[in-house]
């Protein structure tokens, strides 16, 4: 079987990645007033982000449904089997329930992964179905096998300001003023596509220090026997200087020194609650390598 690996721009990948491992992205929209741009195409993370802290109605959206059906029918007829359809979290935007659906009316040959992941957890998923798909599975036990591990990875992400989260009604108005004043740096953690609190530090090196802490224990302590574990790490954030995003994957190479860190930046439906100068970073247990 000749088989497609498709995602959306959550994943993080670039168009020099996909292009060597034949892959296809859709391009998430983003709204900012009246304008729309498609995240990876048309939009620098300069422009998103001094939207952001301009004051700009910033907002993000699932691609539309012709969009999608659009993509699917080009790569069908150049000549693909099947298709294996990898979007962010259906527990973070409403995109997977409407890909599900639309992927009825190709009886198969569509099979649209639900595994509960976004950004960098994501790109996992993404390249374990390009090996798998290498090795011959088919698009329904691609998909098997993704969901049967779908909570099989952690993100977390420290956030720089308070504000975008008080935006966004995560903290309130008193809580944020507070929070400012007094050095507070909130640890988000997004658990099988949910994004929520998990711990609160002063400052951001103690929060790099909770989050490479919290990773440890999620290698240890849920993914089972630490040496016999395929294991994959990412480094994210939401920098605008290059610099600090090289340092931030620097740390966390060296906290993992026996296992290849990747950086990419945070997907801006993220961005949009975190704002910059978040950092983050993503661990997950996988079936294959690519």
């Amino acid at each position: 079987m000749n088989i497609a690996v498709v995602t959306d721009s959550n994943s993080g990948i670039s168009e020099r990645e996909a292009k060597e491992w034949g892959i296809y992205i859709l391009p998430m929209p983003i709204i900012i007033e009246d304008d729309i741009y498609f995240e990876g195409k048309n939009i620098t993370k300069e422009l998103f982000y001094n939207s952001l802290i301009s004051g700009k109605n910033v907002s993000t959206s699932q691609p539309s449904p012709g969009n999608v059906v659009n993509l699917w029918e080009s790569i069908l007829n150049d000549g693909y089997d099947e298709i294996v359809y990898i979007p962010m979290s259906s527990g973070l935007s409403s995109s997977c329930h409407t890909a599900l659906s639309l992927a009825l009316e190709y009886k198969g040959r569509v099979e649209v992964v639900d595994n509960h992941r976004i950004s960098v957890t994501q790109k996992h998923s993404v390249m374990e179905a390009v090996s798998l798909s290498r090795n011959n599975y088919s698009a329904f036990d691609i998909k098997r096998i993704l969901e049967k591990n779908a909570y099989e990875s952690s993100i977390y992400i420290a956030v720089d300001t308070l504000e975008y989260l008080k935006k966004g009604g995560r903290v309130t108005p008193a809580g944020a003023a507070v929070g400012s004043v007094l050095n507070i740096k909130p640890v988000l953690t997004i658990q099988g596509g949910k994004l929520d609190a998990f711990s609160v530090t002063r400052g951001m090196n103690k929060c790099k220090k909770k989050m490479i802490e919290a990773i440890k224990d999620d290698i240890n302590l849920r993914f089972g026997d630490p040496s016999t574990l395929r294991i994959k790490i990412g480094a994210a954030g939401s920098f605008l200087d290059d610099e600090m995003a090289v340092k931030w994957k620097n740390e966390v190479s060296a906290a993992f020194d026996n296992i290849q860190v990747t950086y990419d930046p945070l997907a801006f439906s993220i961005g949009c609650h975190v704002g910059p100068n978040a950092i983050g970073i993503g661990v997950s247990k996988v079936v294959c390598n690519i």
